[in-house]
């Protein structure tokens, strides 16, 4: 405890200066010493904190409206259909923004501390949680136009006119401006109209998005009681939205910063002062090895970091047929330590993210991508370059349709669609790392351009709300995709959930044994039990031929006899002999190993 604060204490130094610094700890210790008093059941110690992550973890991710029932508000209505419709074998859900807000589906927030009252209120959000774990999303780049914050800093008010980056666009080189990384096409500096004047504000996603400034304590402490604020209300998971952008600094590309990390650590140290089990998740749309830096030293930074490059990648995998950059890349992946693992996902609420392939695949293999992505009634969105050229940054689709033509018809090629996707989504399933899923995924949705058509915006197209009556009448309809997406997604997570070789920190091993099958061995913490994960991501059948030496560690009567858990047939091969299998298209086995 006494080194915690001494590293608080340090770290709040290196970024503010000793005396402010200084101040801020003595604010900090307040600030943590009153909430452990009003709650003192979320401040176990860390030997007493339950489990950070196990098999049984799967986070479904869904807008807090996303299921929706006349006369009731939406947020009640999910914490009513969710126990019955997924309780039984996922036990946590990612509530997107349920905050009040003024654009971008939740992500431009009016009131940290509010829920949205269109949609319900915090006892329908604790009425969740006494079901699931919950992730919260803390959006704490930027806030509303209409925030009370902003219409103060138009004031002039103090704290407030320091909330936000004032900025003189006249002293901004076009070097400067360049050098900035940005997500969007949109200007980075935007005019508001103030009792003080014309000034321009630092906008890094949209007008309606003002950034906030890091560089002010009093906005840091007041970010710090936000979180804190979840914590009180059951966040067991805590999404630090496009933190990646949370330093500026002209002169630098202003993501990534030192300071953005400590302030990170910071954040952490807190958490384990008075909440240990609370985990924080990074969300960091950005290559790899930038992505991963979130993880700081295994112990100081983020828990869990999004899985940004598995989206795109797999989706070129099944494109392509090939499995190759899939499993080169794979055998790359190693959290730093026991006390972190990936967030895995396949499809989240925005697009599916071209930044993380940079280094991975060239230009034309990305370009495979979004002329797929255009065939098959998807988007295509923007970013502007350094040196003024544009080039893809996301690609706006469902990603059952991304990998399945829309086009195609008849029971066959209705079977094959779903057969092509659920081995993508088993992949997810498979990998070391806490799998994410979202709600379109696991319903089996298909793009929805008519969404496109009302709001302007690309991400519209994968983010239709449904009403409750119509899904549950979809999902007893066994002819639709919807149904036999759902069914045999739940059977995957059923079966991944009971078995401890898919604990998250369990052993995972890259295996190269087919070029058009993605192969991967993972073994339980305690080594007793082993299985073999082999994905056909091509549309025709691919033979396997295992021999022990080809698999580290395995003894040679491993093989002898072999269970598929997914498809239930047993496997047998006499000791001197390779086992021989053969995958029809598309085909999973997950193969409990002697």
């Amino acid at each position: 405890m006494g080194n915690s604060h001494e590293k608080l204490r340090a770290l709040l130094e290196s970024v503010y200066g000793p005396s402010i610094g200084d101040h801020a700890y003595t604010r900090i210790v307040a600030l943590t010493d009153l909430f452990q008093q009003q709650q003192p059941a979320t401040s176990t110690t860390e030997k007493g904190a339950r489990e950070r992550f196990s098999e049984r973890d799967v986070v479904l991710i869904t807008y807090g409206d996303q299921i929706q029932q006349v006369g009731q508000p939406p947020l009640e209505t999910l914490a009513q259909t969710l126990p019955a419709l997924i309780g039984p074998f996922i036990n946590s859900v990612h509530i997107l923004p349920f905050y009040p807000y003024t654009s971008d589906d939740g992500f431009s927030v009016v009131d940290y501390r509010a829920v949205n009252p269109e949609w319900g209120d915090w006892p329908a959000i604790e009425a969740l949680g006494q079901h699931f774990n919950l992730m919260f999303d803390a959006v704490i780049n930027h806030a509303s136009q209409q925030s009370r914050w902003f219409q103060k800093y138009k004031q002039n008010q103090t704290p407030y006119v320091d909330y936000f980056i004032t900025v003189d666009p006249t002293t901004v080189s076009p070097e400067e401006q360049a050098q900035i990384v940005r997500p969007r096409t949109l200007p980075l500096f935007t005019p508001v109209q103030t009792s003080a004047g014309l000034r321009y504000v630092w906008t890094t996603f949209s007008a309606d998005q003002i950034d906030l400034n890091y560089e002010s304590i009093d906005l840091f402490l007041e970010i710090l009681d936000v979180l804190l604020l979840y914590v009180a209300k059951g966040a067991r998971l805590i999404r630090l939205d496009a933190i990646g952008f949370m330093w500026k600094e002209l002169g630098t590309s202003c993501i990534h910063q030192p300071k953005t990390h400590q302030l990170i650590q910071i954040m952490r140290l807190v958490l384990n002062l008075v909440a240990p089990d609370v985990l924080l998740v990074t969300e960091t749309n950005v290559p790899h090895n930038e992505n991963i830096s979130y993880f700081g030293n295994g112990i100081d930074e983020a828990q869990l970091v999004y899985n940004f490059t598995l989206p795109p990648l797999t989706f070129y995998t099944f494109a392509t047929g090939s499995a190759v950059k899939l499993t080169e890349w794979a055998a790359t992946l190693e959290a730093p330590s026991s006390q972190t693992t990936f967030f895995n996902f396949m499809a989240s609420h925005d697009g599916i993210g071209l930044r993380p392939l940079e280094g991975i695949l060239n230009p034309a293999e990305i370009n495979k991508l979004v002329e797929q992505t255009q065939a098959h009634g998807g988007l295509v969105s923007y970013k502007t370059n350094a040196d003024g050229t544009q080039s893809p940054y996301e690609l706006n689709i469902v990603y059952f349709d991304a990998l399945n033509n829309p086009a195609a018809t008849g029971r066959q090629a209705q079977a094959q669609q779903v057969d092509r996707f659920i081995a993508s989504q088993a992949i997810l399933l498979c990998l070391a790392g806490v799998p994410g899923i979202y709600v379109h995924s696991l319903l089996g949705s298909r793009n929805w351009p008519q969404g496109v058509a009302q709001t302007g915006h690309n991400r519209t197209i994968n983010r239709q709300k449904m009403v409750n009556k119509q899904v549950h009448m979809q999902l007893a309809d066994q002819d639709t995709i919807r149904a036999q997406v759902f069914q045999r997604y739940r059977t995957l997570i059923q079966l991944r959930t009971a078995e401890a070789a898919f604990h998250p920190n369990a052993a995972q091993t890259i295996l190269s044994l087919n070029p058009h099958v993605f192969s991967l061995q993972r073994t339980s913490i305690d080594s007793s039990s082993r299985l073999l994960c082999l994905h056909n991501v091509s549309a025709q059948e691919q033979p396997i031929v295992i021999a022990p030496r080809q698999i580290p560690s395995l003894p040679e009567s491993a093989l002898q006899k072999v269970v598929d858990i997914v498809g239930g047939q047993t496997y047998t091969c006499p000791p001197d002999k390779p086992l021989t299998l053969t995958l029809s298209p598309y085909q999973v086995m997950w193969l409990r190993l002697s």
